[in-house]
């Protein structure tokens, strides 16, 4: 019988509530968030502000934000910060949502590939061929 693999250390400190989905960036750069958007507490109007930081889009509620949560619940990708992050249109993205922090992370799935592959290498104990 194969031997199994050993468990992952335990997280040293609790982790935060996060609430994750899946979208695809339509055309103009919009994703469908209403789920998050409800746990956020951001309504349609809702103003906001985006920065990308390591590749990842990370959106915050601004009274002053140049973006706003569209009428259907549609969250805005700006087009630079899209391009900064190679997100394209239709490419899946990971949203999570971090209620105690008033914050949704974008992840690209560039991002998510390496960081699973990397995992995956380290918990079977072979080589990232991530790229």
């Amino acid at each position: 019988m194969p031997e199994l693999p050993a468990p992952l250390p335990a997280a040293r400190e609790p982790v935060e509530d996060i609430v994750f989905d899946v979208a695809r960036p339509d055309a103009d750069g919009r994703v469908a968030a209403r789920a998050l958007l409800r746990v956020l507490g951001w309504p349609s109007g809702h103003r906001l502000h985006t920065d990308v930081t390591d590749g990842l889009l990370l959106i915050t509620a601004a009274p002053d934000g140049t973006h706003a949560v569209g009428a259907r619940g549609a969250l805005p990708l700006p087009v630079a910060a899209r391009q900064m992050c190679g997100i394209t249109s239709h490419q899946v993205v990971l949203l999570a949502a971090i209620p105690a922090r008033d914050l949704l992370v974008v992840h690209p799935s560039n991002t998510i590939t390496r960081l699973l592959a990397d995992l995956h290498a380290a918990v079977l104990g072979g080589p990232s061929h991530a790229g």
